[in-house]
């Protein structure tokens, strides 16, 4: 057994159908984990995902649950049973200019990209409390730290997320939980594409000294990491698969 085995562990990916996601849920189960794949309206790519995960001997179960509201939250978590390692992943973009951004684009945003990283985490750590243990990766952005224009709301929320891993890590630590972020850079999803964002976007995207996109795989490598005990030691960072968009 490898120190990146999750052998016993129970991971909730939520937003795990699709996109990072899924390459996140379908890693941690080869690593051994049971995972729960929290999904919103996606039930044929869920299932698609447990089916990869069961064909291959793993275990897993998939939940539809919209991470932004306490109430599926609260069912999401009861129906996972104990919860060994949580990944934020769920999250929406919007390209918009700023001043035609209204107030229902910025609630949906950070009800979605933050909010429900406060409710996920506030729902899960009781009983990371009470075992004395625990793993929390939060999926945060490259722009929450670079900011973008036409993205005010996306790149507030994916800062926040950051702000909230670091409050989180300090507060928890002493618990022997462990939360960390990721800030990827530009990946090949369906979420940012061509299909739902701007050549001129895309174009920024790609200004970067790799001149490419990461596939979701290369950031799910970094989230098996830090639920490992490899990453026993980190507290409260930021690791950053980005291609060289950000050289802190």
């Amino acid at each position: 057994m490898t120190a990146l085995s999750l052998q016993g562990k129970t991971a909730l990916v939520t937003g795990a159908a699709t996109g990072i996601g899924r390459a996140i849920a379908l890693m941690f189960a080869q690593a051994g984990a049971r995972v729960v794949v929290n999904h919103l309206n996606q039930t044929a790519q869920a299932q698609a995902v447990l089916q990869a995960i069961t064909n291959a001997g793993g275990e897993a179960l998939a939940i539809d649950a919209d991470v932004g509201r306490a109430a599926d939250v609260q069912r999401l978590v009861a129906d996972a049973g104990e919860v060994h390692i949580l990944v934020n992943n769920a999250g929406i973009i919007q390209e918009k200019p700023f001043l035609d951004t209204t107030e229902d684009d910025w609630d949906r945003m950070l009800g979605v990209d933050l909010k429900s990283v406060f409710l996920m985490s506030r729902a899960v750590l009781p009983g990371m409390v009470a075992r004395g243990n625990g793993v929390i990766v939060n999926l945060a952005s490259d722009l929450g730290i670079l900011g973008r224009e036409n993205s005010a709301p996306y790149c507030a929320a994916k800062a926040g997320v950051i702000g909230l891993t670091r409050s989180l890590a300090r507060e928890f630590a002493p618990h022997g939980i462990r939360v960390n972020a990721i800030a990827p850079g530009p990946v090949n999803t369906a979420m940012v594409s061509l299909e739902n964002m701007s050549a001129e976007w895309m174009e920024k995207e790609l200004a970067i000294p790799q001149h490419r996109v990461a596939e979701p795989e290369e950031i799910a490598a970094t989230a098996l990491f830090l639920a490992s005990d490899l990453s026993r030691f980190y507290c409260g960072q930021v690791l950053g698969p980005n291609g060289g968009s950000v050289m802190p």
